[in-house]
């Protein structure tokens, strides 16, 4: 039990931890999108985000896939900038339809994001016969972090449309903005050539 709440714990860190503030970033993007009464398929959204988080991460672990920690570093801010851009995009449309790119996006880039952490869960998980089971407990703590993160962006959303009366479409086009120009000075940041 105590690796349990060990690893559940770490998994929670990983994503609320504001000094890594990119995973809170990309979730914002993801989800910005949305409205709250879509929450089933923000569910999704983060469920395929961390599925493709955990197959990286367990690839990684069972040293299975290796690739440059440079160059993940630098896609990780990528991944934020391009989806952010799409939605700067779509929300000038005169109307906002949510298509599914950003469930593909959620997996895909997940994927991404599971290799900028693999040598840490690689050190994490030491040498244990068993990586599975820690795996599975840390993507539950991701999971629970996510749905915290994204459950406050469709209140946010909902609060600033309802309440302040910001059409969707600003709120989309605003978020996405700020969070383009964080992306911007992490890639900045962690050019690699």
């Amino acid at each position: 039990m105590d690796d349990f709440l060990l690893y559940l714990k770490m998994g929670l860190t990983h994503v609320l931890d504001f000094t890594a503030y990119d995973h809170i970033l990309f979730l914002i993007v993801l989800a910005v999108v949305f409205s709250f009464h879509q929450w089933r398929k923000v569910l999704w959204l983060v469920t395929l985000f961390t599925v493709g988080h955990s197959i990286t991460l367990a690839l990684s672990a069972y040293e299975i896939l290796k690739i440059r920690m440079d160059l993940i570093e630098f896609l990780i801010p990528l991944t934020i900038f391009i989806t952010g851009l799409i939605n700067v995009f779509i929300s000038s449309r005169k109307s906002i339809k949510n298509n599914n790119i950003n469930l593909l996006f959620a997996l895909f880039f997940g994927l991404i994001h599971g290799l900028g952490f693999s040598n840490y869960f690689k050190m994490m998980i030491g040498q244990e016969e068993n990586k599975l089971l820690p795996l599975l407990e840390f993507a539950l703590g991701i999971e629970a972090a996510q749905v915290i993160i994204v459950l406050g962006i469709l209140i946010l959303g909902m609060l600033f449309q309802n309440l302040f009366k910001v059409s969707r479409r600003d709120w989309i086009l605003v978020t996405s903005s700020i969070v383009i120009g964080f992306s911007i000075q992490m890639m900045i940041d962690r050019v690699f050539w």
